[in-house]
């Protein structure tokens, strides 16, 4: 039509280096070298863990550049089918380059970044399938799990320690944060312990699922390096996430890799909602197995029967919890450090910070949606077995501020819920 703007011929030479990069296998960096030729532009590609794979820039103030939103940096998706497997940063040096060249680039460099990653995830779903078959028990058999393992380039017949970490976001996060959690913590593992390997379990009730890591260890120290490595470079990589990472003791007997597994999750699941370490060597909640006391107890109910610790947490606790949700109250909490502190009202409002009639008050709740009495010694075991269950079970407390009328005065209404 007369007058009407057309898109540039796609330069078909400018495309020759970059295929016979290809066509040669010459690596990402070549590949990604003749894009930026042909695009007369900048590039870093990056993976779909974040990880830079490739970096054609003019210089290292350019390379910074391309990594930020500096103005005139565009970020384009690399897709194969629906699966989105890098992005492609790229800035202009004399204008912006043609839509239909970027997207021929874009398709081509896609493809070879999906081709190299082939034989990777390959073993990534190698890694997945095995501990997945020894942590759910389809492999119990101690030559089977050598072997399998030897496979992978894992000696475990010297003793393994199993690494559970447990992701929980504060804002919402894109797509692929599982996929970074997981070669965030397999990288920080093997830097400690050569022959660490990592896998996603998505488990039946959660949409998070968890991130398991086997470290090829016979101490227990060796065991609290990788957590604590493993803490770290979560902590410095990724934010917006809190991380509660729990380890399990040395299994010696590959067979025990299964009990480890459980320890882990145990260990992780408590870990959730405390604090973080003041050390800097603990970034992030660490937990040993054996540091988790009286829950040690719950490891069996957990492990053969937790529909059973599930009924037990929604008869005891889970109605306070869900009126903390529900209303931004503190039952959970006033309940935890009551128990704490032996059932001392005046200790209690002295931890919290909040005046004695108001923990008095919360109390009262706890003995409404509960039924458990507090000024009991049986009301006192259920409650403090039934947060313990909530721990093992990986449920955090909801920590929102007390709500109830009169609070900040200590002056809360004798009954009646709040309106």
């Amino acid at each position: 039509m007369p007058g009407a703007e057309t898109e540039p011929a796609v330069d078909l030479g400018a495309l020759g280096a970059i295929t016979d990069a290809v066509g040669a296998g010459a690596g990402l960096p070549e590949v990604v070298r003749a894009a930026a030729r042909a695009l007369d532009a900048s590039l870093v590609l990056i993976d779909r863990s974040s990880a830079v794979l490739a970096v054609a820039a003019r210089s290292s103030a350019d390379e910074r550049a391309l990594m930020t939103d500096a103005a005139g940096v565009q970020a384009h998706e690399l897709r194969v089918g629906d699966a989105v497997v890098g992005r492609l940063r790229l800035r202009g040096r004399g204008g912006d380059p043609s839509p239909a060249l970027l997207r021929i680039v874009t398709t081509l460099i896609a493809s070879e970044v999906e081709r190299l990653r082939a034989p990777e995830r390959a073993s990534e779903a190698a890694q997945e399938a095995f501990l997945r078959a020894v942590l759910h028990r389809q492999v119990t058999d101690r030559g089977d799990i050598v072997a399998r393992a030897a496979e992978l380039g894992v000696d475990v017949q010297d003793g393994a320690a199993i690494i559970v970490v447990r992701a929980h976001m504060n804002a919402p996060a894109d797509d692929d944060w599982r996929v970074r959690v997981l070669a965030a913590a397999e990288r920080a593992a093997r830097a400690v312990v050569p022959g660490s390997i990592a896998a996603i379990d998505e488990l039946p009730h959660e949409s998070a699922g968890q991130i398991i890591v086997l470290s090829p260890v016979s101490e227990e120290p060796g065991a609290r390096r990788a957590a604590d490595a493993v803490a770290r470079e979560l902590q410095a990589g990724l934010h917006g996430f809190t991380f509660s990472v729990g380890y399990s003791r040395v299994a010696f007997d590959p067979a025990d890799l299964y009990r480890a597994g459980n320890e882990a999750l145990l260990a992780a699941n408590v870990a959730v909602g405390r604090p973080a370490g003041e050390a800097e060597a603990e970034p992030a909640a660490v937990l040993a197995f054996e540091s988790t006391g009286a829950y040690r107890l719950l490891l069996p109910a957990m492990s053969e029967d937790p529909g059973e610790l599930q009924r037990f947490y929604a008869e005891t606790v889970e109605p306070l919890v869900a009126y903390d949700e529900q209303y931004e109250t503190d039952l959970v909490q006033t309940l935890e450090t009551f128990l704490e502190c032996d059932g001392n009202v005046a200790n209690t409002a002295q931890r919290l910070f909040t005046h004695r009639h108001t923990i008095r008050y919360r109390l009262e709740r706890v003995r409404d949606l509960s039924g458990l009495d507090v000024s009991s010694t049986d009301g006192r075991e259920k409650l403090g077995l039934g947060l313990k269950a909530m721990r093992v079970l990986g449920i955090a407390a909801p920590r929102g501020p007390a709500t109830e009328r009169g609070a900040r005065g200590g002056r809360v209404p004798r009954g009646g819920q709040e309106r």
